[in-house]
């Protein structure tokens, strides 16, 4: 659930206009140092943030100011992260499924190198040999999380060299002379199941033994937050403890002090987010009684993409008579929120509120139906800044080349007839 009041939401529309995404600075400080503190603090702990959650060049900047490093999956992230002033040895690259000439063009950037693909393993020993360190993704084949979609460490994912593959590995490592720095994992998302998380971790831990250059392990992330009222979610502070004895347990018999390293995004940002829409109308069916708001999947994704729960709230109206509703959107598809959610009555141009808008909603908009994104405000100090303008039609056109080649032709009534396109120049 969204952490921070939304009492100012009508205030925020007003200025701002709707649909509207609203991070909160303070909610988002309150989840670094929560998480940063849920550690023994005699290990040397670093929190990389999942920048693909939340890209908004501010929000990075923020996270920089905390102490963070930057989890980056793209060049473009890289880009955003060095323009919000992080440098490039505190950014951690791992791409899925690239060529190696932009693992080569990040190499010349100088941010650290995490490879998931012993065939790019080979292809970057062939270009680097030991020059270059790097680190290796391992999948676990540990499902630490509930929702198929969002896991990632289970056998059948694309992401990740296999336990099983580690004999293989060793003989890429070892014969070509590649020097490994840090091993990584990531299960996926939504874990509950700490158990599950800390047997992945130390199947990661046993392997480190094996690689003496290491510096740091990372644990990458998935902690689950809160999306309905009274969900159960992660007890950071309980895996905290676990992970910090654990880990203590391992640099003794590892025989020096590594880094330790969790790249959250959603934990972090999640429910510093809300997503405020105005009612157009609704529609009453046979069967259900339609709220209609002023966006749709092309701004709010999650609940279309991965069957997404988000708690939605009549801000306009919240000691309204409770009735039944289907929140849908605008755009020509089949767009629905949540279904039979029970609101204080609906009426039109009241404004609703979707929570845990901070991740993975911004960052994952289109321009789908020719609609345009959304503006971002964040909140400092209990006042609003915009952060992101609200596009245009200028920007739905922005970059298309148009050559004229059609200004002027005749219509012609034969479908299949031959067109001559005048000729340039």
């Amino acid at each position: 659930m969204t952490k921070f009041p939304l009492n100012d939401a009508a205030n925020w529309v007003e200025a701002y206009g709707s649909p509207l995404y609203v991070y909160d600075a303070k909610t988002i400080r309150g989840q670094y140092f929560r998480m940063k503190h849920a550690f023994d603090q005699d290990i040397d702990v670093d929190i990389h943030y999942a920048c693909k959650a939340l890209n908004n060049l501010n929000i990075l900047k923020l996270m920089r100011s905390l102490g963070a490093g930057l989890d980056a999956v793209s060049l473009g992230e890289i880009e955003l992260g060095l323009r919000a002033g992080f440098r490039p040895d505190q950014i951690l690259f791992t791409p899925n499924g690239v060529g190696i000439h932009e693992i080569k063009e990040a190499v010349g950037i100088g941010v650290q190198i995490n490879i998931d693909n012993l065939e790019t393993l080979e292809e970057f020993a062939n270009e680097f040999g030991n020059t270059v360190p790097v680190c290796v993704r391992i999948n676990p084949h540990i499902m630490a999380g509930g929702n198929a979609k969002i896991s990632v460490g289970h056998i059948d994912s694309k992401f990740g060299i296999s336990i099983h593959q580690v004999r293989h590995l060793h003989r890429i490592v070892n014969n070509m002379g590649l020097h490994v720095h840090g091993l990584h994992m990531h299960t996926g998302s939504d874990i509950l199941d700490i158990d599950a998380f800390m047997r992945g971790a130390s199947l990661l831990m046993d392997l480190a033994h094996d690689f003496k250059e290491l510096t740091y392990i990372d644990f990458g992330s998935g902690f689950k937050v809160g999306y309905r009222p009274g969900e159960a979610t992660t007890d950071i502070e309980s895996f905290g403890a676990r992970m910090s004895e654990r880990f203590k347990e391992f640099c003794l018999e590892y025989g020096r002090d590594l880094k330790l390293i969790f790249e959250p995004g959603k934990f972090l940002v999640s429910e510093a987010g809300a997503f405020i829409a105005k009612v157009n109308s609704t529609k009453t069916t046979p069967s259900t009684v339609f709220a209609q708001v002023n966006s749709g999947f092309n701004h709010f994704p999650r609940p279309m993409m991965y069957d997404a729960y988000h708690h939605i709230e009549n801000l306009s109206n919240p000691e309204g008579e409770q009735r039944l509703y289907t929140i849908v959107g605008y755009v020509c598809e089949t767009d629905t929120f949540g279904y039979d959610r029970k609101l204080g009555e609906v009426r039109n141009g009241d404004l609703l509120a979707f929570h845990n808008a901070g991740a993975y909603c911004s960052s994952m908009a289109s321009q789908y139906n020719s609609r345009v994104r959304p503006a971002e405000i964040l909140i400092e100090n209990n006042t609003p800044y915009l952060i992101r303008e609200r596009e245009n039609i200028e920007d739905l056109v922005r970059g298309t080349v148009d050559h004229g080649l059609y200004n002027e032709l005749p219509v012609s009534e034969a479908t299949n007839e031959e067109i001559t396109v005048p000729s340039q120049g």
